[in-house]
């Protein structure tokens, strides 16, 4: 029988409970966390002997998201959880950006860390449960790990901080802020804002910090009591003779190279000549292997890039440490496009294009959050041929669906609601070209490309990503950052926003964390070149166009009254279908009677309009219709004056003059113009041609017309149609 130990602590009020020895004792460390009614499995294990062959410590983390934790049986064919979601990606991203500085590099065995949902309540977000388990299972394991770390989500309510907030106030809150680290300093950021001010943000950053530290106690708790000793491993620290000796062999030769400002193609031609030379001039040396040589080559080259930025501010291609690259902004590049945007910065070039469309193409989310669908969408792509490499295309990867991500939470703040702009868009960046931070690049893109299509985004968001070069007590931090830096550097810190304020963040440490006070000097930095570049494109584009392009399809809206929805739709539909089929337009509505008409042009739009409203139109006393005979008898006839709805004409209303035949003036399918001059409380409306004819008034009608309301035909003399569902989708076909 398992023995279950648990430990707990609040966080801003609420209670996190950790559990261990119940579940999964068979891997190196597993613990269920606990929030409400949320449970997240925790499972981190490593392999007994090493991955021969690898240069880097593998390590995979994956979330599992079942869809039985909150109650629900998956929507697709085969009714079982499949490809995971974007949201479950990007947990599983936010994860392992965490806890990977925190292994030992030297480690070849893999750790694989698996996340499962048990349980959602629908108010507890789980990325962050699912990062706080990670840390707890291998900080209890026998995995060689450098935690623990704690992680909470910030969010900002009528001016007050709120710890680890429900997704109701995330929804209502200007700020959704997830900081993870150690109790010393910050090492993973992941947050959207509403053009929140670089200070509040720092203030986050600390309130976070602050909260986190009672976790991290709880869980060196947890490792005092149950953990496991940790295993030892093969170390495949390169030799110190090899390093000295090849360093000795490239003395100067290094330094040399990258002091010299190159492209990237051309500086990466020199290193690999370089490089070559280096395995060639050690050929004889029968025990040293080819990857030892290279990886005694790359911290050479490393030491060479950090030591020429940390001790001459100046950088591999010249610029020094606040200089962003040359900028170039082109918009209307695709002539067919709804919209597109091309954005260039130094080697990185993104193209954005834009499509809208019609609510119907929103994009429905099948995961455990309470979010079921979304209209603006964001994708990212990044090709082979980018960075010069071949490769199989094989679908979007997770590193691709993280940055895309990440360019969506950038502009969503300022995206235009549904009433505003009601078409759904989708955006999707393609990297062309590649040498640093092409995913906030993707941001400027898109924004060219938002405003090139017309849609009326509140404001211009550019993004540019930060680096840092640390060695000591001595520190560089670098504005655009290039890709050589990023992957030699010491942090990944990409920021995005508005003149006004960031609307996005992310923050990736490969050392043990950094302090606020250096956090607050990467975002000043990051202002001074985000408002450079907003200043860039909008020379461009100054403001959203006024108007959609020609062939961008136009969107009308209409309300209705919910209760009148049937009558648009018609039984099985056949209104909704007619209306499409004659006017050529798609027609979509929603429960509340919002009714979106999408047309290739005004004149069918306005058609469709006219005919939807003429279904939902009220018959009104004293308003003359022009409408069609659709039915005679000896009394009377009735005359259909709106679509599905119409009232009776007496025999002694159908002229001036007395009437043998009710034929003899009006015939089936004939069209008279009549007056309206009782709508009874049963719905029955009584018309007169007589009143039309003579030009009286409401008042002079009625006074001339005595006789008791008309009878309704086929059930009524308001024959309205109904149908359908409250919710429909029409189908022109």
């Amino acid at each position: 029988m398992y023995e279950e130990k648990s430990f707990e602590t609040t966080i801003g009020g609420k209670t996190i409970t950790l559990s261990t020895g119940k579940l999964a004792g068979q891997a190196g460390g597993a613990v269920t966390v606990r929030q409400g009614d949320s449970v997240l499995l925790a499972a981190a294990t490593m392999s007994n002997k090493p991955r021969e062959g690898l240069g880097f410590f593998p390590l995979t983390v994956d979330y599992e998201e079942r869809l039985y934790a909150g109650g629900r049986i998956p929507g697709s064919f085969f009714r079982r959880e499949g490809r995971p979601t974007e949201g479950a990606i990007i947990t599983a991203r936010l994860t392992d950006r965490t806890i990977r500085p925190l292994f030992p590099k030297d480690m070849r065995n893999e750790v694989q860390v698996i996340l499962y949902a048990l349980s959602s309540d629908g108010e507890t977000p789980l990325d962050v449960l699912g990062l706080l388990g990670a840390s707890a299972a291998l900080t209890i394991a026998d995995v060689p790990f450098a935690g623990p770390v704690g992680t909470v989500r910030v969010a900002k309510q009528d001016g007050n901080f709120v710890i680890n907030p429900s997704y109701q106030v995330i929804d209502e809150s200007d700020l959704d802020l997830v900081i993870a680290g150690t109790s010393e300093a910050i090492m993973m950021v992941e947050a959207g804002a509403k053009e929140i001010e670089e200070a509040e943000i720092i203030k986050a950053f600390e309130v976070g910090q602050e909260a986190i530290k009672s976790l991290i106690d709880l869980q060196g708790q947890m490792q005092a009591e149950v953990g496991k000793e940790k295993r030892s491993y093969p170390s495949f620290q390169l030799s110190e003779e090899i390093q000295t000796k090849v360093s000795e062999w490239l003395e100067g030769r290094v330094q040399d190279l990258v002091s010299t400002p190159r492209k990237k193609a051309e500086q990466s031609e020199a290193l690999n000549a370089l490089r070559d030379e280096t395995i060639e001039a050690f050929a004889d040396e029968e025990e040293w292997e080819v990857a030892d040589i290279r990886e005694a080559f790359e911290k050479v080259h490393k030491a060479a890039v950090r030591s020429l930025i940390l001790e001459t501010k100046t950088r591999t291609d010249g610029r020094g440490p606040k200089d962003v690259r040359e900028i170039h902004a082109e918009i209307d590049f695709s002539p067919r496009a709804h919209g597109s945007g091309l954005f260039t910065r130094g080697e990185t070039q993104v193209l954005t294009v834009a499509t809208v469309g019609t609510p119907r193409e929103r994009q429905e989310l099948d995961g455990l959050s309470p979010r079921n669908e979304k209209r603006y969408m964001h994708h990212y792509n990044f090709p082979p041929f980018s960075v010069g490499e071949t490769k199989f295309l094989r679908g979007a990867s997770r590193r691709e669906i993280g940055h895309g991500a990440l360019a969506e939470r950038a502009l969503l703040p300022v995206i235009p609601s549904q009433e505003e702009f009601p078409y759904t868009m989708r955006l999707v960046s393609e990297v062309l070209s590649s040498n640093g931070s092409s995913s906030m690049a993707s941001v400027c893109g898109s924004t060219l490309a938002l405003m090139d299509t017309g849609v009326p985004i509140r404001e211009p968001v550019a993004g540019i990503a930060m680096g840092l070069i640390k060695e000591g007590d001595q520190s560089v931090i670098l504005t655009d950052i290039l890709g050589l830096e990023d992957h030699l550097g010491d942090m990944d810190f990409k920021v995005a926003g508005t003149h006004k304020g960031i609307t996005a963040l992310q923050m990736d440490i490969k050392i043990k964390g950094i302090t606020s006070e250096l956090m607050s000097e990467a975002l000043a930095q990051g202002r001074e070149a985000r408002l450079f570049i907003l200043e860039k494109i909008k020379e461009a584009i100054p403001a959203p166009r006024e108007e959609l392009k020609p062939h961008v399809p136009r969107m009308t809206i209409v309300k209705v009254d919910p209760e009148k929805i049937g009558a648009i739709i018609g039984p099985g539909g056949k209104m909704i279908r007619k209306i499409q089929e004659t006017t050529g337009t798609r027609i979509d509505i929603e429960d509340d009677g919002m009714v979106f008409i999408s047309a290739a042009d005004g004149e069918s739009s306005k058609a469709a309009k006219e005919m939807v409203e003429g279904l939902v139109e009220e018959a009104v006393a004293g308003r003359i219709y022009t409408g069609k005979v659709v039915r005679v008898t000896d009394f009377g006839a009735f005359v259909e004056i709106l679509p599905g709805t119409d009232g009776l004409v007496h025999i002694s209303q159908l002229d001036s003059d007395h009437t043998e035949k009710v034929e003899d003036v009006a015939r089936v399918g004939e069209e008279i113009t009549v007056m309206v001059t009782n709508v009874g409380h049963d719905g029955k409306i009584r018309l007169s041609r007589k009143a039309v004819l003579e030009g009286w008034t409401l008042e002079e009608a009625v006074e001339n017309d005595r006789r008791p309301s008309g009878r309704r035909s086929s059930g009524g003399g308001d024959r309205r149609r109904s149908g359908g569902s409250s919710k429909y989708k029409g189908n022109k076909n």
